[in-house]
């Protein structure tokens, strides 16, 4: 019997950028201090670890790890019914554009490092 090979990823990093909408941050606040439990499956389910996200006035900076990937989790979230429940459910209160091409939220630029 063949013995199977795995690659081992290293943790990628990832960070984007958002907006909330004016008079919403309460609410933004709200809805993920109640994040549902089965959107927590799919981000554990597509290795994002270390996940978190700060804000300054509007402007959402996030931050999480992955742990199988940055490529695995943008695709398993994409095929996810549960994150477009999610996104449906947050246009409300913020607004984040998408990159067509990677069909995710826009990663900024890494400028620096320290380990």
């Amino acid at each position: 019997m063949a013995k199977k090979i795995t690659k081992k990823v290293k943790n990628e990093k990832i960070a984007w950028s958002a907006e909330i909408l004016p008079g919403k941050k309460a609410e933004y606040k709200k809805r993920h201090d109640n994040i549902w439990p089965e959107m927590k499956k799919v981000l554990a389910d597509s290795g994002i670890v270390n996940y978190t996200i700060w804000a300054k006035g509007n402007t959402l900076f996030g931050y999480y790890e992955c742990t199988k990937g940055a490529k695995f989790a943008n695709e398993h979230q994409n095929k996810s019914p549960v994150v477009k429940k999610w996104n449906k459910y947050m246009k409300d209160v913020m607004v984040m554009k998408v990159e067509k091409k990677k069909t995710a939220q826009p990663t900024l630029e890494r400028m620096f490092e320290f380990k």
